[in-house]
C-alpha cells in the first residue's frame, strides 16, 4: 500500500499515542534510577529584573543611603555631589567550591542610563562587582572609587586582603590614574587597571545595555556594552584573563555602586538586572552520606512513583482526545498556510536549538498569549524574536492563526516583519525579525529612558507611515484594532516598527467598516469600536490620535491616580486646547526642549483623530500630510464642552459610576486588552533590555 503524504501524517499520529505509552513506563524508570543517584549537586542562581519597581526590588539590598526607586527604575545617586549608592542581591553567590576547586560560569545583563543635564561637567559612574561578603562602603565618598573603594582604603595594604572584589566600571570621569576618556576596564583589587578601553558616551537620556560573563575552563571575564557613535548605537567589547579562585572567596556579594564627586554631575540609573549561573559542583565523596542519601531515596521513590503513575495515568486519559484533535488541527493550519505560500515554515527543533530549548535566560519578554525569546536562526544568519503562543487558550490560536496569514503578506519598512512559522501540537511560535530598542511603552512610561523630541515626532510619523500602508496601499485593507506603545518597536536609530498583528483584520477597500467581537485595549478603543463592536479605519485612526498625545505628553491614556477631572489624556488636552493652553500638556521632562511647532501639530491631530463622531475624524492620508508640513492644520473650534465631545468611551459608558469606580477597574489600563468578554494581555515584544541584540540578550 503506497501511503500519501496525509497518511503518513496520521499513521505517526497514532504511532505518537503509542510512544506516549512507552515513554510513561521509561519515565517511571528514569525517576527511580535518578532518585538512587541522588547527590547534592548545587542549585544555580537566576533571576531575571526586567523592571525595578518595588515588588521587584525586594529581593536586594540598598545601601549608601542615596538609592532610590522611582517609576520602575532605580536611581543610584542623586543630583549632587558626593552622592553614593550601592545595590546587592540579598542572598550571597556561591562563586566556586572549596572541596573541589571548581567555579561556576555566569553571565549578567543589564540596562542603565547616564545623563548629564548640563553636558558639561561629568563624574563619576557605574561598576558592576563580585566582593568578600559585607563589603565596606568607601569612608570617607570619594567619587573617584565609583563607589566601590575609596583611595585611603586602597593605600591600606591589609584591605585587599581582607576584602578582595573584583569589578567592571563604567567610568565618566578620568583621574590621575585613568585613561583621559569615558572608558570601560576591568578592575581587580585595584581602581588603576590596564585594563581598560574607550566608551564612547551619549551623556543624555539615551541608556547603555551591558552583558558580563565568566567563562571558568578559559579563566575570560568578558564585557560587552553599547555606545554612541556619530549618534548612532554601536557595540563594544572588553575582556581579561582572571583566575576568580586566586582573587575572590567561595561565597561572595554581588551587585552596582555609583558615586558623584566633587563635581555631581550626573543621573546614575538601573533599568534591568539579569543573573545567571550554572552551578555543576559535585558532593562530597562521602561514604556516609551517600549511603544514607541512596536509603531514603529508594523508600520517598516508591511513595513518589505511585504518586506520580496515578497522577501520569489519569491526566494521559483525558489528554488523550484533546491530542487527536490538536494534531488535527496541525494538519488543517498546515495546509491552509501551504496553500497560501506564507514565509517559511520552521521546525520546532530548530527553533528550540536557537533559544537553548527556550531557557530562561533567552526570554526577553512576555504577552497574554506567550512569551517571547531571542533564538539565532542559522540559516538566516540573523538573530530573530520567537513568539511562543500557549496553544491551551482558543482565543490564542486564532491569534496565531491571524497574525501568520495578516502580517506575512506585509512588507513595509516601519512593521515588524514576520520571517515564519511553527506548530506542534501544544506549541504555536511566530518567528519576527529582531528589533533592537524595544517598545515605545518602555521609554514614555517605565523609564527606560528618555527620547528626545526630534526622535518622538519621527516615532509619530513612522506610525502615520504604517496605517497609511494598512488602510490604503495593500492589497487589501488591514485594520489593525490593537494600536499602542506596546506594540510600537523601536529599531536601533528609533524608527517605528508597528508589531502584534493577533486581533488584525482583512477587510476590502471599498468596505466602511465590519461589526466584529470586542477586541482592543482600554484607553485606546474608540466609542463606537467599544460600544458597537465596529471595526473600521476610523478606529484605527482614533487609537493613532491617542498615541499620538501620549507621545506629546508623556503620559497615558488613563491615569486613575490623578484627580478626577484629569483620569483621561484626551479630555485633559482638549480642555487645555479650549482655553488656548495647549503647549502646557507637553511632557515636561522634555524641560521645554522641542519644536513648538511639531508638537503643536502632533496634539492637534491627536484631538481630531479622536473626535468622538468617527465621520469628523481625517483619514490617515491626511494625517500623515498635515505631520509632514504638506497640509495647514485643521481648524477645530476653541470651546468643545468635554461634556458633549467626550472622547473617552469610559466616561460615555459609566455615567452612572464615579470616575473612582472605574479608576478601579482600570488600574493596569495600559495592558488590559480585551478580546470579546475576557480581558488579557496583549503585548507582542516588550523588550527585558533596549539594544538587547547588540549584547545577545535579546
Amino acid at each position: 500500500m503506497i501511503l500519501c503524504p496525509h497518511n503518513i501524517k496520521f499513521a505517526t499520529m497514532a504511532a505518537s499515542c503509542n510512544f506516549q505509552k512507552i515513554h510513561l513506563l521509561a519515565f517511571f524508570h528514569l525517576t527511580l534510577s535518578l532518585l538512587l543517584l541522588v547527590t547534592s549537586h548545587g542549585a544555580p542562581l537566576s533571576f531575571n529584573y526586567d523592571q525595578l519597581g518595588s515588588d521587584k526590588t525586594k529581593a536586594l539590598n540598598f545601601s549608601g543611603t542615596d538609592v532610590y526607586q522611582d517609576n520602575q527604575v532605580l536611581q543610584l545617586t542623586r543630583y549632587e555631589k558626593d552622592s553614593l549608592g550601592r545595590v546587592t542581591y540579598s542572598k550571597l553567590f556561591h562563586l566556586w567550591d572549596i572541596n573541589t576547586n571548581q567555579v561556576t560560569d555566569f553571565t549578567t545583563r543589564f540596562s542603565f542610563t547616564i545623563n548629564t543635564p548640563n553636558k558639561t561637567n561629568h563624574g563619576d559612574g557605574i561598576t558592576f562587582y563580585l566582593a568578600h561578603p559585607n563589603f565596606p562602603l568607601p569612608v570617607p565618598r570619594d567619587g573617584s572609587g565609583i563607589g566601590l573603594v575609596s583611595p585611603v582604603k586602597l593605600n591600606n595594604p591589609n584591605f585587599r586582603k581582607e576584602y578582595p572584589f573584583v569589578a567592571v566600571e563604567f567610568d565618566t570621569f578620568f583621574n590621575d590614574f585613568d585613561p583621559k576618556y569615558d572608558h570601560v576596564g576591568i578592575d581587580v583589587n585595584s581602581i588603576s587597571t590596564s585594563y581598560t578601553t574607550q566608551w564612547f558616551t551619549s551623556m543624555d537620556e539615551r541608556g547603555y545595555d551591558a552583558e558580563v560573563s565568566y567563562n571558568s575552563s578559559s579563566n575570560n571575564l568578558s564585557v560587552t556594552f553599547t555606545g554612541y557613535s556619530d549618534n548612532k548605537m554601536i557595540q563594544q567589547n572588553l575582556w581579561s584573563v582572571v583566575d576568580l579562585r586566586e582573587v575572590l572567596p567561595d561565597w561572595v556579594e554581588f551587585g552596582f555602586t555609583s558615586a558623584t564627586g566633587l563635581l555631581w554631575g550626573e543621573y546614575h540609573t538601573l533599568n534591568s538586572w539579569s543573573f545567571n549561573s550554572n552551578l555543576d559542583f559535585e558532593a562530597e565523596k562521602d561514604g556516609t552520606k551517600i549511603g544514607l542519601v541512596i536509603g531514603l531515596s529508594v523508600g520517598g521513590a516508591v511513595v513518589l512513583i505511585c504518586v506520580i503513575g496515578l497522577v501520569c495515568f489519569v491526566k494521559w486519559k483525558l489528554r488523550n482526545k484533546y491530542t487527536n484533535d490538536v494534531l488535527h488541527s496541525d494538519l488543517a493550519m498546515d495546509n491552509d498556510f501551504e496553500r497560501s505560500s506564507l514565509p517559511k515554515k520552521f521546525t520546532f527543533e530548530e527553533l528550540a536549538r536557537a533559544t537553548n530549548n527556550f531557557a530562561k535566560e533567552h526570554k526577553i519578554g512576555e504577552g497574554g498569549f506567550g512569551g517571547v525569546y531571542k533564538g539565532f536562526i542559522k540559516d538566516l544568519k540573523t538573530h530573530v524574536a520567537i513568539k511562543k503562543v500557549s496553544k491551551e487558550s482558543n482565543q490564542g490560536v486564532k491569534e496565531y492563526a491571524s497574525e501568520v496569514k495578516v502580517i506575512s503578506q506585509l512588507r513595509h519598512k516601519n512593521l515588524v516583519q514576520l520571517f515564519g512559522w511553527c506548530h506542534r501540537q501544544n506549541d504555536l511560535l511566530l518567528v519576527y525579525e529582531f528589533v533592537q530598542n524595544g517598545s515605545l511603552d518602555s521609554y514614555l512610561f517605565k523609564g527606560k529612558g528618555l527620547l528626545t523630541w526630534t526622535v518622538r515626532y519621527n516615532i509619530a510619523r513612522g506610525l502615520a507611515s504604517a496605517l497609511l500602508y494598512l488602510h490604503e496601499e495593500c492589497e487589501q485593507c488591514v485594520l489593525h484594532r490593537d494600536i499602542k506603545p506596546s506594540n510600537i518597536m523601536l529599531d536601533t536609530n528609533f524608527n517605528t516598527k508597528l508589531g502584534d498583528f493577533g486581533l488584525a483584520r482583512l477587510m476590502n477597500h471599498e468596505i466602511e467598516s465590519k461589526t466584529t467581537v470586542l477586541a482592543g485595549t482600554y484607553g485606546y478603543l474608540s466609542p463606537e469600536a467599544a460600544t458597537r463592536g465596529k471595526a473600521s479605519r476610523e478606529a484605527d485612526v482614533y487609537s493613532f490620535g491617542v498615541v499620538a498625545l501620549e507621545i506629546a505628553c508623556g503620559r497615558k491614556a488613563i491615569e486613575p491616580s490623578l484627580v478626577e477631572d484629569n483620569i483621561y489624556l484626551v479630555d485633559w488636552v482638549l480642555e487645555l486646547y479650549g482655553k488656548g493652553e495647549l503647549l502646557k500638556g507637553s511632557d515636561s521632562r522634555l524641560y521645554g526642549e522641542f519644536n513648538e511647532k511639531e508638537i503643536e501639530r502632533l496634539m492637534i491631530v491627536g484631538l481630531w483623530c479622536t473626535h468622538i463622531d468617527h465621520v469628523q475624524r481625517p483619514m490617515i492620508r491626511q494625517v500623515v500630510q498635515v505631520l509632514n508640513f504638506d497640509a495647514p492644520l485643521p481648524n477645530l473650534p476653541l470651546q468643545m464642552n468635554a461634556s458633549t465631545y467626550n472622547t473617552s468611551f469610559y466616561s460615555v459608558s459609566s455615567k452612572s459610576k464615579s470616575p473612582s469606580d472605574f479608576a478601579t477597574k482600570t488600574s493596569t489600563s495600559s495592558n488590559s486588552t480585551v478580546t470579546g468578554s475576557s480581558s488579557q494581555s496583549s503585548t507582542a515584544f516588550e523588550i527585558i533590555s533596549p539594544s538587547a541584540a547588540l549584547l545577545n540578550t535579546f
